[in-house]
């Protein structure tokens, strides 16, 4: 009997719509439903990058978001084709580089940024052996 049928990231953000924007530009997500509250707070919000899905949230009611911690110990892997040119739209959106899009030599060739809300994401693509 299968008990869970998926897993999706819920990220806390301390501005909602700016993250949203961000998103969108970085990583052509699509935005479905729109969640606020009386103060226009984003409460909840799904994004689709790609296949995958991820709902996104204000903080508040006692969700800090990472910016609020100092960081955050969740790294969100991207399952890429183009691990450049991901990167490159990221940091173009805003994303700092915490370790450049390199060949590792374990079968990847990836990196990390940091996104504006405090977000840590690996740009991760398989390398074909010829």
């Amino acid at each position: 009997m299968e008990l869970v049928t998926e897993v999706i990231p819920r990220l806390v953000v301390a501005d909602g719509a700016g993250a949203v924007d961000f998103y969108q530009r970085a990583l052509g997500a699509a935005e479905g439903k729109r969640y606020t509250d009386d103060d226009g707070r984003i409460v909840h919000t799904e994004l689709t990058i790609g296949s995958s899905r991820i709902h996104l949230k204000e903080q508040g009611d006692g969700d800090p978001a990472p910016t609020s911690l100092g960081g955050t110990p969740v790294i969100m892997h991207l399952g890429v084709t183009d691990a450049d040119a991901v990167a490159k739209a990221l940091v173009d959106a805003g994303a700092t580089v915490v370790f450049p899009v390199a060949d590792h030599g374990y079968g990847l060739k990836d990196g990390r940024v940091a996104d504006p809300y405090g977000h840590l994401w690996i740009v991760s693509e398989p390398i074909v052996e010829a």
